[in-house]
């Protein structure tokens, strides 16, 4: 067999594949920013305004929700993507209308690795404002 044929068909392509997510997560963030409008600069009157009414904070939530709709679509895991909304105390509710499936559905496919993900050890902190996830079903 040709070499160059030999070393597509056998080159570890982990590290690529790895580039290659980021890249899209990476885009998916931009994405979400053009989509949303930027925020205002930072120390201007309007930044101090949003600062002071929560827009800011719900700016960085729709962004981070659009985000992970934008990387849903993609078909990239969406783990980190996940498990960054549910640190921020997103609901399974929120979190499923961005997937458009029900809570349900979106606690039933994410809802074990996430807490995997945010709590390998299973010490019981899992590192953000959540930690009953089964709270948050009912």
């Amino acid at each position: 067999m040709d070499v160059l044929l030999t070393k597509a068909l056998d080159v570890d392509v982990a590290e690529a594949a790895r580039a290659c997510v980021d890249a899209a997560v990476t885009e998916a963030s931009r994405q979400a920013d053009l989509l949303i409008g930027p925020p205002p600069q930072p120390g201007s009157p309007e930044w101090r305004t949003e600062e002071a009414d929560g827009t800011a904070r719900q700016r960085a939530l729709a962004s981070q929700l659009l985000q992970f709709r934008i990387v849903l679509a993609t078909g990239v895991d969406p783990l980190p993507s996940v498990a960054g909304l549910r640190r921020w105390g997103v609901t399974w509710e929120l979190i499923a209308r961005a997937a458009g499936v029900t809570r349900q559905a979106a606690h039933e496919r994410w809802g074990r690795r996430v807490r995997e993900f945010l709590d390998p050890y299973e010490t019981g902190e899992p590192g953000g404002p959540v930690p009953d996830d089964e709270g948050d079903l009912r």
